[in-house]
């Protein structure tokens, strides 16, 4: 049986179809919405009267968590827990407690574990400081620890993992040694979470990876190779992105994010049938992170997935709104119907023999494609 919720999100469709999807893949049931326009007052997130009306809806629906889709400070979800009884769970929390659930391989658990430490990390003292002040000593789960026990406690699993993580660094990078000495080219899928990435992957492979709507569907990567025309390439498949990601999350899956650094060709897939609202913020979330990563951006492919759900003037003027337009490398495809993958396969085989050779330094000469969106 699922854990029952209410949500409180921004007073927007983009955002609050997002929160729905975020709040269905870590397995909850809402059984009430609450949108807002502001989520970032100081002492709940929400202005004082909402948290009366709130308190009401606790006392009458009994759900076991309130999720609010915005980061809250450990004061402010004190203040929420104390208020209506009942446990609060950020955006942060909410997207840590997804990744434990899609969590498969090894890495992947060590990874989401060093996510895990990193967030209580952050909030470590100033959780020490609010359970001292509450009448709640186990408030969110310290316990009787001092701040100074609390923080060296989760520093030490924090390098534990950590080691253990770098042992799977080392691993890619003999992979990575091994494949350059063959002589393959790889290809890495990336792109917001639900795009169809998965889908994509199992088109060009054969495979039959699962795919499902839900948010984070793969947390690992995975690996095969595929025949172009005139030659052998290896494909990767990849975690998703999201908006409002922190920067230790993303750290903390370096390892799996740093095979885009290494890749040949990153085909970003983005979902067409988005609207357009929706669609730039995804496309924003996608270019900055790839950004973050450090990948150059003339090694990238935009592949605007679902277009058998638009019409082709549609997915033109969208792509023209992201200006891609001006941009060669891209193309309209449907992982589902197999359009346009055959020229996909020809655009990637293209790609990989028009990239510059290495330098002397052993560097690419980068060419800045420009990509602009507006807000």
């Amino acid at each position: 049986m699922k854990d029952s919720a209410i949500l409180i999100t921004y007073d927007k469709e983009d955002a609050v179809k997002e929160a729905i999807a975020l709040c269905e893949s870590a397995g909850y049931d809402i059984r009430k919405i609450i949108r807002q326009k502001f989520l970032n007052r100081a002492k709940y997130g929400i202005g004082e009267g909402k948290v009366e009306e709130l308190k009401e809806l606790v006392n009458s629906l009994k759900p076991d968590v309130v999720i609010f889709d915005e980061i809250l400070k450990p004061s402010q979800n004190y203040n929420l827990a104390s208020t209506l009884k009942t446990n609060i769970l950020d955006r942060e929390a909410l997207i840590l407690q997804i990744f434990e659930r899609r969590a498969r391989s090894s890495e992947s658990i060590l990874q989401v574990k060093l996510a895990q430490l990193r967030y209580e990390m952050s909030r470590a003292k100033e959780k020490v400081r609010l359970a001292k002040m509450g009448e709640q000593p186990g408030f969110m789960g310290i316990g009787k620890f001092e701040v100074d026990v609390y923080s060296n406690d989760i520093k030490n699993r924090m390098n534990s993992v950590k080691s253990k993580l770098q042992k799977s660094s080392r691993q890619r990078e003999l992979h990575r040694q091994a494949r350059k000495r063959i002589g393959f080219k790889t290809v890495s899928l990336a792109g917001y979470t639900s795009a169809g990435k998965t889908t994509l992957f199992n088109m060009l492979t054969g495979e039959n990876k699962e795919e499902s709507p839900k948010l984070f569907t793969t947390l690992s990567t995975t690996t095969r190779k595929i025949i172009l025309q005139k030659m052998e390439v290896l494909i990767s498949d990849t975690v998703g992105f999201i908006s409002k990601l922190p920067a230790y999350m993303i750290q903390a899956f370096k390892s799996t994010l740093e095979e885009l650094t290494y890749t040949d060709i990153v085909i970003v897939v983005v979902d067409i049938s988005d609207s357009i609202l929706e669609l730039r913020k995804k496309f924003r979330s996608c270019v900055t992170t790839l950004d973050e990563i450090g990948v150059d951006k003339d090694k990238i492919i935009f592949v605007l997935n679902k277009s058998d759900l638009v019409s082709e003037e549609e997915v033109n003027d969208k792509a023209d709104q992201l200006a891609l337009k001006d941009n060669k490398k891209w193309l309209p495809i449907s992982a589902v119907t197999g359009q346009n993958i055959s020229r996909l396969k020809n655009l990637i085989q293209q790609a990989i023999e028009d990239k510059p050779q290495l330098n002397e330094k052993n560097e690419v000469p980068k060419q800045e494609i420009e990509i602009n969106y507006e807000d």
